[in-house]
C-alpha cells in the first residue's frame, strides 16, 4: 500500500497527541471529535475535518477510533453517519480505544461484512506516552493486517505486540489496567504508611526504587503523589470504567478477580468525592484521607 490517508476519531487526552504524530511522519490525516477546540488545533497543522465520521471513513483508507468507552465506539462505528455506513472494501478499521472485548468482537464481523478489515489496538502509557511516541500497543485481529499497519502503529508507539484474533488485545489491555491500578494502590499505602510513621516517603521512594519492588508506577506515579500533581494523564473515571470492563469479563469467563474490585471500590468512592477527573495517581488521596496523613516530602 502507498502511504495511505487516515482518518482519526477522537482528539482526547491520548488521541490528539496520536493525531499530531501521525502528522508530523506524513500522513495526510482526516479527523473528527465531538468538541470544536481539538479539531481546530489538528486543522492548523494540516488535518481535514469533513465533520462527520461517516465523511471521515469515506475519505479514508485507514480509519483509527480513539474514544472513551464502548458505547462510544458503537455509536460512532455502527450509529446513524457512523463509519460502517461509508466503509469501503479494503478499508481497514482500527479501534485503538480502550473497550469491552465483547463488543470489540460484535463489530469485527459487521466490519468484515463490508469487505473491510478490523483490528483492536488498545495502548498503554498515558498522554506522556502518547506525546512522546513511546506507547504500548497491544493488537488483536488478522496478522497479515497487523503487519501491514505496523509502520502506522510505529509511529505512535515502541512496544507493539501483535496478541492474536479479534478482541486479544482488548483482553491484554484489560489485564494491564488491573496490574496499573493495583500497582497504583500498592504505591499509594505504602507512601502514606511511610508518612504516617514519620518517615520521608520520598526517600522510602527512593530507595524502593533501586530494590524488587521498582515500577515504572512507583518511579512516575510515586512522585506525582509526593508533588502533588494530579493533573490528568489517565482519569480516575476512565480507569474505573476499564476495571467495570476486567470486572465484567471476569465474571463472564468465571474468573474472580478480588483485589481488582477493592480497587474499583476506591475508585467508586473518588468519584463520589468529585474527583473522577483527576489523574488515577490521585487514588493516594483516598488512602490519605482514611490515615489522616498526606504524603510529603520530608515526611510531614
Amino acid at each position: 500500500m502507498s502511504t495511505p490517508t487516515v482518518g482519526f476519531i477522537g482528539l482526547g487526552i491520548m488521541g490528539k497527541p496520536m493525531a499530531r504524530n501521525l502528522i508530523k511522519a506524513g500522513y495526510r490525516l482526516i479527523v473528527h471529535d465531538r468538541v470544536e477546540a481539538p479539531v481546530r488545533e489538528i486543522m492548523s497543522l494540516g488535518a481535514q475535518a469533513p465533520g462527520s465520521a461517516r465523511q471521515v471513513a469515506a475519505l479514508s483508507d485507514v480509519v483509527i477510533t480513539m474514544l472513551p468507552d464502548s458505547p462510544d465506539v458503537q455509536d460512532v462505528v455502527l450509529g446513524k453517519d457512523g463509519i460502517l455506513e461509508a466503509l469501503r472494501p479494503g478499508t481497514i478499521y482500527i479501534d485503538m480505544s480502550t473497550i469491552s472485548p465483547i463488543v470489540t468482537r460484535e463489530i469485527a464481523p459487521l466490519v468484515e461484512g463490508k469487505d473491510a478489515e478490523m483490528l483492536d489496538a488498545p495502548v498503554s502509557g498515558g498522554e506522556k506516552g502518547a506525546i512522546e511516541a513511546t506507547l504500548s500497543i497491544m493488537v488483536g485481529g488478522p496478522k497479515d493486517v497487523f503487519d501491514r499497519m505496523l509502520p502506522i502503529f510505529q509511529v505512535m508507539g515502541k512496544n507493539i505486540v501483535h496478541i492474536g484474533d479479534h478482541g486479544a488485545g482488548q483482553m491484554t489491555k484489560a489485564a494491564n489496567q488491573i496490574v496499573v491500578a493495583l500497582t497504583i494502590q500498592a504505591v499509594g499505602e505504602a507512601l502514606v504508611l511511610a508518612a504516617k510513621a514519620g518517615v520521608d516517603p520520598a526517600k522510602v521512594r527512593q530507595a524502593l526504587l533501586g530494590g524488587f519492588a521498582q515500577s515504572r508506577i512507583l518511579e512516575l506515579h510515586g512522585q506525582r503523589m509526593l508533588d502533588r500533581n494530579f493533573q490528568p494523564g489517565f482519569r480516575i473515571r476512565l480507569h474505573q470504567k476499564d476495571l467495570n470492563i476486567a470486572l465484567s469479563t471476569g465474571k463472564a469467563l468465571g474468573v474472580p478477580l478480588p483485589a481488582t474490585a477493592v480497587v474499583q471500590e476506591a475508585f467508586t468512592a473518588l468519584r463520589g468525592m468529585d474527583r473522577g477527573e483527576l489523574d488515577h495517581s490521585a487514588l493516594v488521596t483516598l488512602i490519605e484521607e482514611m490515615a489522616r496523613v498526606e504524603v510529603k516530602p520530608g515526611g510531614k
